[in-house]
């Protein structure tokens, strides 16, 4: 069971959020061996868990498999928690998902979470190639959640339609004669960046993990909407949130706003229908911005936590009063592969977190 932290000054629980990027003279074997090397440093610096995010039709974004990546990492690291950040639930069948991740438990068990989102994480016609001509959406989340708990659990009511189809790996094999039931299922996380996932999580007595770094004005809207909603469950005995947060962290100042001013200028493009990599910082510094795009960049940068890891730390300590999250999941969004991973390294050391 998943628990809160105590009350009182203690810091939230650190963890790292990655879209295995992609970058302008990159290819998206560079980004998944960054990605790789990420995972195995987030273990080594103690981080407490590292999630992918499944994402469609971006050229700057390799992380549309989360279930491949999270195999091939599982493989790779021998303690930290690896997840989803998250699995886009309409993109998929239930039953598929159940076992996607009954696999992975089987490979890393006790190590692998589910976490799960109601958007599609692409534009609508990329959608619509997704679920070839099912007309279910966000709308029907809820009941796909349910679905997939079932699924999980294996235990569909008798007068089910399902109620004899099993996800394999899972818990029917501890039934089967000779069986051996498996110590544990992935716990399931509800992401959302607006009220709806928020409430629907804490009615279910879930987790909740909110986009703060994309949807920083509703984030303590949605995170008192969720404490007011719950009610335990046998997953978990009071709310438990996280919230993803755009950090990064540099031996000086200027030096962390030039990196963030890369995955700025990204932004830029994707909002304006013009996806691709993630340019440089040479590229970046150069861009003659548009009055336009100067208002999209600045209201980015004003929610990237950005700059010496004393003035991350002060950051992400100042969020952590203000929204009461148990836990910040940090997400770098920069060209450089090498300033991402030092900027890991630099936070970790800024909160003092012990080498493994």
């Amino acid at each position: 069971m998943i628990r809160g932290r105590s009350q009182g000054n203690a810091p939230a629980v650190l963890s790292v959020l990655d879209l295995a990027t992609v970058g302008a003279g990159h290819t998206a074997t560079d980004a998944l061996r960054t990605t790789t090397e990420l995972a195995r440093l987030a273990e080594r610096r103690g981080y407490h868990r590292f999630w992918v995010a499944e994402h469609h039709s971006m050229p700057g974004v390799a992380s549309s498999s989360p279930a491949v990546i999270l195999g091939h990492l599982a493989g790779r690291t021998g303690r930290i928690r690896l997840g989803s950040g998250g699995v886009m639930l309409p993109n998929h069948p239930p039953l598929v998902i159940a076992e996607q991740f009954g696999t992975l438990e089987a490979l890393a068990p006790g190590r692998i979470d589910l976490g799960l989102g109601r958007a599609p994480g692409t534009d609508g016609p990329t959608a619509a190639a997704l679920r070839r001509g099912r007309t279910d959406g966000a709308d029907d989340f809820p009941r796909h959640v349910a679905e997939l708990v079932r699924f999980l659990d294996d235990d569909f009511p008798d007068d089910h339609p399902y109620s004899r189809i099993h996800a394999v790996p899972g818990p029917v094999q501890g039934r089967a004669a000779g069986g051996v039931q498996s110590a544990a299922r992935p716990p399931v996380w509800l992401l959302g960046s607006s009220g709806f996932s928020a409430e629907l999580a804490g009615r279910l007595g879930l987790p909740f993990a909110f986009a703060h770094h994309f949807s920083a004005a509703n984030t303590v809207p949605a995170l008192d909407l969720y404490r007011r909603s719950f009610q335990p469950s046998e997953a978990l005995d009071a709310p438990y949130a996280l919230i993803g947060v755009s950090a990064l962290a540099a031996e000086d100042r200027k030096e962390a706003h030039r990196q963030v001013l890369t995955g700025a200028l990204a932004m830029v493009r994707l909002r304006t229908g013009r996806p691709g990599l993630v340019p440089t910082p040479e590229e970046a510094e150069s861009h003659p911005f548009s009055p336009v795009e100067t208002d999209v960049v600045d209201g980015w940068l004003a929610n990237v936590v950005h700059g010496t890891p004393d003035d991350v730390r002060d950051g992400l300590d100042a969020l952590v009063k203000r929204t009461g999250a148990d836990e910040l999941m940090i997400t770098s969004n920069a060209h450089s592969p090498a300033a991402r991973l030092r900027s890991y390294e630099l936070i970790a050391d800024a909160y003092g977190l012990p080498p493994a």
